[in-house]
């Protein structure tokens, strides 16, 4: 499964930044970009709280499989359009939408799934390791995507989505039947309300659940990506390409890295002390930006070689500080959720994961149409940092939260 899922989510990165240049090539706006987030955030809540009430009810590796079959298809149309060159801007949308809802299932149910193949006490170590995969997916995916779109165009890089996707089907075939622990609830109202019931009660995972928001909402760049290639760093999809990588790189390396950090056991001020550090560092990136704002202009062909290394710089340690947080978030749900529950709140979790780049993308470029490019990152840093220092100082009990005993 960890294999297959590395691959596809390889796939899906190059699918993701591919998308994002198509538009901007299309339209020319970094709004339009945004855009693309914001489409699929409300499938994705939707997808993502009913498919975690799918998996608390059914066989989890069988509606794995389903959710991977529904992202496979929207994937080939998608690339099928492409290729006979009848792809709009809507299309694009509609069918990030339809992948966006997929996945947001297919995530949500893997995820619960692994608590029932390794004990507890290896958790954060196979959180760790999935840092390496999704720091593997993001680096390779976006920096493929940047040089195939710019060497073969956008209908082979959707193509070798197409084949990477095959892969999660291996991985998911290799599983055997999953079935949830305990009292089942079939999908509907009482399940969802059970859930939310269960979340109301469960104030550290609530507040891990902020603290995530506040840092994706003011502190995610990514929509700013295709313009900071073209008009302010130079060297166009390369540079957008090379950036997202760099975040990737950042995650890698804070996994390999990470023997002491799942050692440590105050999970609750371990992921305060990382988002700090995270805005700090996207801060810094907006500070870059600034640096770049006040230089010569830069071009595709000439770009500012100084400036995009020291982006990459602070990108790369912004990734590191997110993964470590990451590590201690997904431990935290892992652990101290019961597993006849463990669908729906990881279904909750998917959605704060994955919804909030996407209301990040909406204030970056919204803010950034209605300001500059180095605007949105050097406030939001700022914003991040202030939130988070008042809210774990404001909450004992999450900040007292002890992985040898956990509690929700």
């Amino acid at each position: 499964m960890w294999v297959g899922s590395t691959l596809a989510g390889i796939g899906g990165q190059l699918t993701i930044v591919t998308v994002m240049l198509h538009v901007f090539a299309l339209t020319g706006s970094t709004f339009a970009v945004s855009m693309i987030a914001v489409a699929g955030l409300v499938p994705m809540i939707l997808a993502g709280l009913y498919g975690g009430m799918l998996a608390d009810a059914f066989d989890r590796r069988r509606v794995a499989l389903i959710a991977a079959t529904v992202a496979f298809v929207s994937t080939a149309l998608l690339a099928t359009l492409t290729w006979t060159g009848l792809e709009t801007i809507w299309w694009l949308y509609a069918l990030s939408m339809i992948n966006s809802a997929a996945n947001s299932v297919g995530m949500a149910t893997r995820t619960a799934i692994v608590p029932r193949l390794i004990p507890r006490d290896m958790l954060a170590a196979a959180s760790a390791l999935n840092g390496v995969a999704f720091g593997l997916t993001v680096m390779a995916g976006p920096a493929l995507a940047g040089l195939l779109v710019a060497l073969t165009g956008y209908g082979w890089t959707y193509t070798i989505d197409v084949v990477l996707m095959l892969s999660m089907f291996l991985g998911l075939w290799t599983l055997p039947s999953l079935r949830p622990e305990g009292e089942t609830v079939r999908p509907g109202l009482a399940s969802l309300t059970d859930g939310w019931r269960f979340l109301r009660h469960a104030g550290n995972i609530r507040m891990q659940y902020v603290i995530d928001v506040i840092a994706m909402t003011f502190g995610q760049p990514l929509a700013l990506f295709p313009a900071l290639g073209t008009v302010l760093l130079g060297g166009g999809a390369v540079t957008t390409g090379i950036l997202t990588a760099a975040v990737a790189v950042g995650t890698v390396g804070s996994s390999l890295l990470s023997g002491r950090v799942v050692q440590y056991r105050w999970h609750g001020r371990g992921i305060a002390r990382a988002v700090e550090g995270y805005g700090a560092t996207i801060a810094a990136f907006g500070v870059v930006l600034l640096i770049g704002a006040l230089s010569r202009p830069a071009t595709e062909h000439t770009p500012n070689v100084g400036l995009i290394v020291a982006a990459c710089i602070a990108l790369a340690l912004s990734g590191a500080a997110d993964n470590v947080s990451s590590i201690y978030r997904n431990t935290m749900m892992q652990a101290a959720v019961p597993d006849a529950m463990r669908g729906r709140l990881q279904g909750v979790f998917i959605v704060v994961v994955a919804g909030g780049p996407r209301v990040g993308a909406l204030y970056a470029g919204t803010l950034a149409t209605l300001t500059a490019l180095w605007f949105p990152p050097l406030l939001g840093g700022i914003l991040v940092i202030a939130l988070v220092a008042v809210l774990a100082r404001r909450s004992p009990r999450f900040h007292d939260y002890d992985a040898e005993n956990p509690e929700p």
